[in-house]
């Protein structure tokens, strides 16, 4: 397109525009309205401009959501310094690393961080600022301190009488190329990469969630952020997009178990949820599958009968979401496939989108009328895709992916960049998959976990794992090589393994029928040869992705 609006003019709309409206609250906790987010804004741009900070300069973020984690960020663009926005659930090593990599000079932190981190390891830093209350941490900085000591004072001399919409005036990007925030990637092998978004990739994932869910969401709209801020997809969909619209997000400030998720659900009753499979899975496993006899399956598949049942079932489902749900949007991993194929037959509205964090991050989506099973959607608007293989309707190939939403690069990693983005523009994903005649992408695995069976036959083993997840007591499996043979290691239900008080031989006997059951529908190439067990989760990825090098 021709010209690309700034992103933080749309900010600054957003707040004049619902001034009076409630904005961001903290689950069981307090709100503020867009008034009281500009305000906040407004006396983090004072201490910024008198702690000497320029724009352009690196302010890092690393916390629980929360509202004054999404201030702090806001107030970071709007004042033109560059955000770095760091998952809390890194190591303290990775924080230290992150900080000190991306030069930032200040660091806003959360409680638990806070406990966790070493200042001393992060020398270049002027200031570590608390996201609660904004107070010092710790300030290397004369002007900092007294600006933080003085703010209110400032704030009160710049604003004599009173702080109204029409003194909102924000730092407009001079170019759309201009980097807005540098992510870092959750990465399972060494230190990541550090993403460096533009604010015109920033503007075109809003534009498309504009195209795609401005019929559905409106001002005052109850919304509910899960997934962390500091990962794209949560900041994209979950924040960036409802604050824009006007709604009113809830923060849930603490783990997002699946008791308290359930819960937050039926108070908040968001108009939109978007979620990793892990959290709709278990909500569906837990709470539904038990409830299906093997008399109401049957009867599920009978005409009249059965769709009477659906429709109850999908009533029953839908109020344990809020019951005021447009749409689920499931991404960062795929749906399971029984998961997926129950929600289909209730006609529940759920789909799959597909992105990365260096496409800031969305590559393919489809509402959930026209959703195929099994794939990711289609391209988005201002993106293309393609399969880079020779037959993409039936042979994999890496996705390829070049549009507006695409990275300027890796921050300080000019190789890594050259190897990722091909001269023509294409972002190499990583991911394995085929297209159908009608555009829809359907992912097949990541390149770097394909295994080669024994006459060269390309596995996947993330299609295994798919469908033993669907067998009795599985809660989570992965499927690894060893000296030519495939192995999937278990982790059972132990929940219920313990509730029908089932001894470890009556698991192990089990998960040998689930062996069998397993082998029965698979290629010969593909039969898993023995079934591992362990006590323990797998280790994860703040994405949830286990983290397969840990065990191979």
């Amino acid at each position: 397109m021709d010209k690309i609006p700034s992103f933080n003019a749309c900010i600054e709309e957003s707040i004049k525009t619902n001034w009076d409206l409630d904005a961001l609250t903290d689950y069981k906790g307090a709100t503020l309205q867009y008034q009281d987010v500009a305000r906040k804004i407004e006396k983090l741009h004072i201490l910024f401009e008198n702690s000497d900070i320029h724009r352009g300069d690196k302010i890092a973020l690393c916390g629980r959501n929360m509202s004054n984690w999404a201030v702090a960020f806001l107030a970071t663009l709007t004042y033109g310094a560059v955000a770095v926005p760091i998952l809390h659930e890194f190591t303290a090593d990775q924080i230290h690393h992150i900080v000190n990599h991306s030069e930032a000079r200040l660091l806003f932190v959360g409680d638990v961080v806070a406990k966790q981190i070493d200042p001393e390891k992060m020398p270049a830093l002027e200031g570590i600022v608390n996201i609660p209350d904004y107070s010092l941490m710790i300030s290397r900085s004369e002007k900092l301190t007294t600006a933080r000591e003085n703010l209110n004072r400032y704030f009160g001399e710049k604003f004599p009488k009173y702080f109204r919409k029409e003194f909102v005036s924000y730092y407009k990007e001079e170019s759309p190329e201009e980097l807005a925030l540098i992510n870092y990637t959750s990465g399972t092998t060494g230190f990541s990469k550090g993403v460096m978004i533009p604010y015109r990739a920033m503007w075109s994932n809003l534009d498309f969630a504009s195209h795609v869910l401005d019929s559905e969401l409106h001002p005052g709209d109850n919304t509910i952020s899960i997934l962390p801020m500091a990962h794209m997809y949560g900041m994209a969909f979950e924040f960036i997009k409802e604050f824009m619209s006007g709604c009113h997000i809830f923060y849930l400030t603490r783990v997002p178990s699946p008791a308290v998720v359930a819960q937050a659900f039926t108070d908040v009753k968001p108009i939109i949820i978007i979620a990793v499979p892990l959290v709709i899975e278990k909500i569906i496993r837990k709470k539904v599958f038990p409830k299906l006899t093997p008399a109401i399956r049957l009867l599920m598949k009978t005409p009249i009968v059965g769709q009477k049942i659906k429709e109850k079932i999908r009533k029953q489902v839908y109020e344990a979401f809020g019951g005021r749900l447009y749409e689920i949007i499931v991404g960062g991993a795929a749906l399971n496939q029984e998961v997926e194929q129950f929600l289909k037959d209730i006609h529940f509205p759920v789909t799959v989108g597909y992105g990365a964090t260096e496409c800031a991050p969305i590559i393919t989506y489809a509402d959930w009328k026209e959703h195929k099973g099994g794939s990711c959607g289609r391209e988005v608007i201002h993106m293309e895709v393609k399969i880079d293989s020779k037959h993409p309707h039936r042979e994999p190939g890496e996705i390829l992916t070049r549009g507006l939403n695409v990275m300027l690069g890796y921050y300080k990693n000019e190789e890594a960049t050259a190897q990722t983005i091909d001269k023509d523009g294409w972002y190499h994903t990583g991911d394995l998959g085929i297209m159908d005649k009608k555009g829809n992408v359907f992912i097949k695995g990541r390149s770097k976990n394909m295994l080669l069976g024994p006459s060269g036959q390309n596995i996947f083993p993330e299609e295994i794992e798919d469908a033993l997840n669907s067998l009795p007591l599985v809660n989570e499996s992965i499927v690894v090589q060893r000296e030519g043979k495939l192995v999937a290691l278990v982790h059972p239900d132990i929940e219920t393994c313990t509730q029908q008080n089932m001894s470890s031989e009556d698991v192990e006997n089990l998960m040998k029928q689930n062996l069998q059951q397993l082998n029965s529908n698979q290629p010969a190439y593909c039969k898993i040869s023995h079934i591992e067990i362990h006590d323990e989760e797998f280790e994860k990825t703040p994405k949830k992705s286990i983290k397969r090098f840990l065990y191979q």
